[in-house]
């Protein structure tokens, strides 16, 4: 890489390779619609690696008429009947009973996969107690691969416009949900097969056999860039894999969040589903030290949406945020959920990251412990690299997300952004004027003294298999203290 690059092989990114085209993805009905037809596309191999998989998850958008069936799991099926060169292997986390593979919707299709010659199933379990297998990956023949946070289960179909009442937006049974925002990429050449390898290594470590890389013949088709496209760039992949048996952790995931936020020279925009990593708090603290240091915009869903999570990451995230008030003299940081035109919450399922207009980064990792040292994940990124056309789309694909959230157009954010000289300034100003759907600064909740102690002993999101059996007076969200700048270390007595 050239000289500036925060990327370095080893330390903060597995490897670097060129992608052809790189695309963001933002929501699963593009997403899903972009899986499907790069699936129908395949002529030797299909990777799919998930954390969570439902197979009457309908491929594409819920009223899809393309000839081919709609529910995934019949999908895969009505593939292999196409090609009878096409090999097919799905790997899915199996956290024993609680895996979605015994869900009465997938139980049927793994029987009918298993006596399949064409099609493997791994259910891989092979993590230290309490971690999970969180990477969500797809890869077609070596060729064009999805990398990002969107799994393919249920629950996750929606628009970019967030509908309060959408009538495709429901389960199998009928039953309505609520809207989510998402996020996923999509690329090709030389990372994709650098994907395509990480997905070989999991295959091998659950168990299965080795796998030949398929033949380099080019794309079969000309593929449309789905979502925003950024077109060439060099692109860093990011694993985390903790400590287990005769396996070294990896923390580069952790490492180029740190490494990011330090590069920062006046803005950090970030979408994430959790904040509860202490070191990433950490590191926001330095910046927000700083008096010429960025502004920080963190989207946040209004609350987790299972019990476990607002027990231990919506409480962390209160503590965390009340921490950094006191290193923020300036005000600079800011957290926002996003909501509908009837201000009914949008759930904030996206991991992303963007530095000034410099880096981009997307994946499967969360803002807390688990994501950084623990569970298994896999992160995306690239940079501008001196490039004022790069920078300029880069500027422009924040100013698309922030359209979506604030219900206005992407040139009335860059206009808004422009006229202030602060992204905090231009979303207080839309905000503030929008009737329909917008963003809602974050307000600390009261938090229960369990809660608290919970929390900030990282009791339900620890940084490893380690810390998970490590003392209570040896770890904990506030151990040490911050790491700031001399001067504000005086000031803060």
């Amino acid at each position: 890489m050239s000289d500036g690059s925060v990327f370095q092989p080893g330390l903060n990114c597995w490897s670097i390779g060129r992608a052809d085209d790189f695309s963001i993805i933002v929501d699963a009905d593009d997403y899903f619609s972009a899986i499907r037809n790069a699936m129908r596309t395949a002529r030797h191999s299909i990777f799919l690696v998930g954390w969570d998989f439902d197979a009457g998850t309908t491929l594409g958008r819920p009223d899809v008429d393309d000839d081919a069936p709609r529910k995934v799991g019949d999908f895969i099926l009505w593939l292999a009947r196409q090609n009878p060169d096409l090999e097919i292997r799905i790997l899915l986390w199996s956290p024993a009973l609680l895996a979605s593979w015994m869900r009465p919707s997938n139980l049927p299709y793994l029987l009918r996969w298993k006596w399949h010659p064409r099609i493997s199933v791994k259910l891989d379990g092979k993590h230290p107690v309490g971690s999970s297998h969180h990477q969500k990956m797809l890869v077609i023949d070596d060729e064009v691969a999805f990398c990002g946070g969107i799994d393919v289960t249920l629950d996750r179909w929606d628009t970019r416009e967030h509908l309060d009442d959408n009538p495709l937006r429901h389960r199998p049974n009928g039953a309505p949900y609520g809207p989510w925002h998402d996020a996923s990429s999509m690329f090709t050449g030389e990372a994709a097969r650098t994907l395509a390898e990480l997905c070989r290594m999991r295959w091998l470590r659950a168990g299965g056999n080795e796998v030949p890389r398929a033949p380099l013949q080019g794309p079969a088709m000309d593929r449309p860039s789905p979502g925003f496209s950024f077109g060439s760039v060099n692109l860093a992949v990011a694993r985390t894999e903790p400590s287990h048996l005769q396996e070294s952790r990896v923390v580069e995931i952790e490492n180029l969040y740190l490494d990011m936020i330090a590069s920062a020279r006046t803005l950090i925009y970030a979408e994430s589903q959790y904040f509860a990593s202490r070191a990433v708090a950490q590191a926001i603290a330095q910046r927000l030290a700083e008096p010429d240091g960025p502004e920080v915009v963190l989207i946040n869903p209004v609350a987790s949406d299972n019990w476990l999570g607002a027990l231990a990451m919506d409480t962390a995230r209160a503590r965390l945020r009340e921490s950094l008030r006191r290193h923020d003299p300036s005000d600079r940081f800011r957290m926002y959920h996003p909501v509908t035109v009837n201000k009914q919450p949008i759930y904030v399922h996206s991991k992303l990251m963007i530095v000034d207009n410099e880096i981009v980064r997307v994946g499967s990792s969360n803002m807390n412990n688990r994501s950084m040292r623990f569970d298994r994940e896999c992160d995306v990124a690239f940079e501008a690299g001196g490039s004022e056309e790069m920078r300029g789309r880069i500027a422009a694909f924040r100013a698309d997300l922030l359209a979506e959230h604030l219900g206005v157009s992407a040139r009335t954010v860059a206009h808004e952004m422009a006229q202030s000289g602060s992204l905090i300034a231009a979303i207080e100003s839309l905000r503030k004027s929008q009737q329909g759907r917008t963003l809602i600064p974050y307000t600390t909740p009261e938090v229960s003294d369990l809660e608290k102690w919970l929390a900030d002993n990282e009791i339900l999101d620890p940084e490893g298999p380690e810390e998970l059996f490590e003392t209570i007076t040896r770890r904990g969200l506030f151990r040490g203290r911050l790491h700031l700048p001399l001067r504000w270390r005086r000031r803060e007595g």
